[in-house]
């Protein structure tokens, strides 16, 4: 029997050598087109739409996730469509509040999603790895002492204008009602972080679509039947998001025990780290947005109405890259986390493609939606003829949109937050605010969309430098160790 035993793990011994063999030499590939930069990501292009293991893995995560982040953007065009009823100076004074208010809580909520999911998926794989480690010590002691087959229980891994006045009011209306709903939406994408680390973007989909409904239906009954006009949008979308956290945190106490462990378990300090790191990143990029929005304002309530909804819609369309993005993100924690490299830069590298051919898809459907649908925002002819002078901008950037929020995801499933926080500090300070405000005096509303292209080109630059020079978490591209 004792044989019997050495001959198994022998065997165990050798399969996991080739698999290691098989893997180094996998990567070996990859290392080869590290020596020209950049030229990695078009390694294995006739793959990207290849339904293959990862390529399952990746569309189990990203779509739930895509329509999970594309409902409330969704329920926002819809709000802006019931608003848009009322005037250009309702819909531009909204447009300022929720400017502010995206300004305000992002700076809160961003760096808690982001960095809770790495983190969840980093433990859950490292625990998933002990369990599965014990499992193996078990089988072996199983089989020296019966000689029986090692069992494989693994599991697959302004001026003083009357307007003007108005448009502020109706901000200010708008901004504090909004407000209350402030700490639902921050507990419930602090639970969706959570879900993301266990690769579960099902849960908020559910949460998120009964939410997003619930939304809909209330808008026209508050700001029309009960005549609160934009108030009623505010309360709606308060009450929609109370909703979504209260599912999501009745499902959460049914997977995790929510009683906190021993402090030296909680990791603040890894938290508040990477926490700062992404505060100043998340400062910057909605910052950007929150300049170009103000800018948009001084020149008027039909600009500002229309720069809204032009922003809605790129937003909406460009933000179901963060899909991929989440997708990439949890599979890349879980691959460095097991240390394999192999199928962390084939994650990283489908995705980044997946979102540029998923840009070129979005062009052409955001381009002609844009402009044979734009009545259904507004009768304005002002704002209507504003609008239709931003296609080209709102839809020609689509490619490098997506690029740039699927690249993000890569980074920050990599751990490498301290590189996206500098990177985007130091193309997005005073030079991008002066880009917009030079460029808003020369040419006017056009002026900010030029403005807002370059800033969206300098990230996505940003996000391709540090795979495509294998540096950072990458450089074992180049043969070097990660610590």
């Amino acid at each position: 029997m004792a044989q019997n035993g050495d001959s198994h793990q022998n065997g165990n011994q050798n399969d996991d050598s080739q698999k290691q063999d098989a893997q180094s030499d996998g990567l070996e590939s990859y290392q080869r087109k590290t020596k020209i930069p950049f030229v990695i990501f078009f390694k294995d292009l006739r793959r990207v739409c290849k339904l293959d293991a990862l390529g399952k893995e990746i569309l189990g995560i990203a779509i739930p996730a895509i329509l999970t982040l594309a409902a409330d953007p969704v329920a926002s065009l819809i709000d802006t469509m019931f608003i848009g009823r009322l005037g250009a100076v309702d819909i531009g004074g909204v447009g300022v509040a929720i400017a502010i208010f995206n300004q305000a809580s992002r700076i809160t909520m961003y760096p808690i999603v982001s960095i809770t999911t790495s983190f969840v998926a980093e433990e859950h794989s490292m625990e998933q790895m002990a369990k599965e480690a014990q499992k193996a010590e078990a089988n072996k002691l199983e089989t020296l002492e019966d000689g029986s087959t090692p069992k494989n229980d693994s599991n697959e891994t302004e001026s003083k204008s009357p307007s003007k006045e108005k448009a502020v009011a109706t901000a200010r209306q708008y901004l504090t009602v909004r407000a209350l709903g402030a700490p639902a939406v921050l507990l419930s994408l602090a639970m969706q972080g959570v879900f993301r680390g266990f690769k579960d973007t099902t849960t908020p989909l559910y949460a998120t679509v009964v939410g997003d409904a619930l939304n809909i239906v209330l808008d026209p009954i508050f700001i029309f039947v009960l005549r609160f006009g934009v108030r009623g949008a505010a309360i709606s979308h308060a009450i929609s998001q109370y909703t979504i956290a209260l599912i999501l945190f009745l499902r959460l106490m049914q997977e995790v025990n929510l009683l906190a462990p021993g402090v030296k378990q909680l990791q603040f300090g890894r938290f508040l780290k990477n926490g700062a790191l992404m505060l100043t990143r998340v400062i910057a990029v909605t910052s950007c947005v929150t300049f170009a929005a103000a800018l948009a304002a001084r020149q008027g309530p039909t600009p500002m109405a229309a720069f809204q909804i032009c922003l809605q819609v790129w937003l909406t369309s460009s933000l179901l890259a963060d899909g991929l993005a989440v997708s990439g993100q949890a599979i890349l924690a879980y691959a460095f986390a097991e240390k394999d490299h192999k199928k962390a830069i084939e994650t990283a590298l489908r995705v980044a493609q997946l979102g540029f051919v998923a840009g070129l898809g979005l062009l052409v459907v955001v381009g002609a939606g844009l402009y044979f649908g734009a009545g259904v925002f507004t009768t304005d002819k002002n704002v209507l003829h504003l609008m239709y002078l931003g296609i080209p901008f709102i839809a020609g950037t689509q490619p490098i949109n997506t690029l740039a929020f699927v690249l993000d995801g890569v980074n920050f499933g990599a751990s490498d937050f301290a590189y996206t926080a500098y990177s985007m500090a130091s193309y997005d300070g005073y030079s991008q605010y002066s880009s917009e405000y030079l460029l808003s005096r020369a040419k006017g509303y056009l002026g900010i969309w030029y403005a807002l292209i370059i800033y969206m080109g300098l990230r996505t630059v940003a996000g391709v430098w540090r795979v495509g020079t294998a540096t950072g978490p990458w450089r074992f591209l180049r043969g070097k160790p990660l610590p």
